[in-house]
């Protein structure tokens, strides 16, 4: 009887954290660190290299936000979870665009679609699509990636799926990497 009502519990617990949305974000987010930065792989001078197209901002290259912290995410607007992530990009954006260097490549996408896609949400996020190759250490394997790199290189987070951005702990940890 008590081991049957241990599995009870234990499912029930299994179906909150699986089922009701958010849960499973809080408890990552209270119970694993964003990152081991010991661990952290570091973008070389080379990685950086890439010719960006500027949408919204005047074209650059990416090495030009080398010994900066960076939010750096690949996205595209054919892309469902990275549409629905748009708007806690914006709001991180507006309130930490003073300490970290944004920049989101727009992939597998078309000038006039970004252009749209960005006037239509009122969004002013720096957006750019990439001219020239991106390195492996780089390049998404899904949709959206964001990696959020320290001033020395080091990929600090690496999601490769819709997140949250607008959140205390993503503040909090940006907060913590500039100083």
């Amino acid at each position: 009887m008590k081991k049957n009502l241990i599995y009870i519990i234990l499912i029930a617990i299994i179906g909150v954290i699986a089922f009701v949305p958010g849960v499973k974000d809080f408890l990552r987010d209270q119970f694993f660190p964003i990152a081991t930065i010991e661990n952290a792989v570091t973008v070389d001078r080379a990685d950086y290299d890439i010719e960006l197209q500027g949408i919204n901002v005047p074209s650059t290259n990416l090495k030009n936000f080398k010994d900066k912290p960076v939010f750096l995410n690949f996205w595209g607007t054919w892309c469902p979870p990275c549409r629905k992530e748009w708007p806690t990009i914006q709001k991180l954006y507006d309130t930490r665009k003073g300490n970290v260097d944004f920049v989101l490549i727009a992939m597998n996408d078309e000038e006039a679609a970004v252009r749209k896609f960005l006037q239509d949400n009122k969004y002013t996020v720096p957006v750019y699509i990439a001219q020239s190759p991106i390195s492996e250490k780089l390049l998404p394997k899904a949709f959206p990636t964001t990696f959020l790199l320290d001033k020395n290189g080091r990929i600090l987070i690496k999601e490769d799926a819709y997140r949250d951005w607008n959140t205390e702990s993503v503040h909090q940890f940006i907060d913590n990497i500039i100083k």
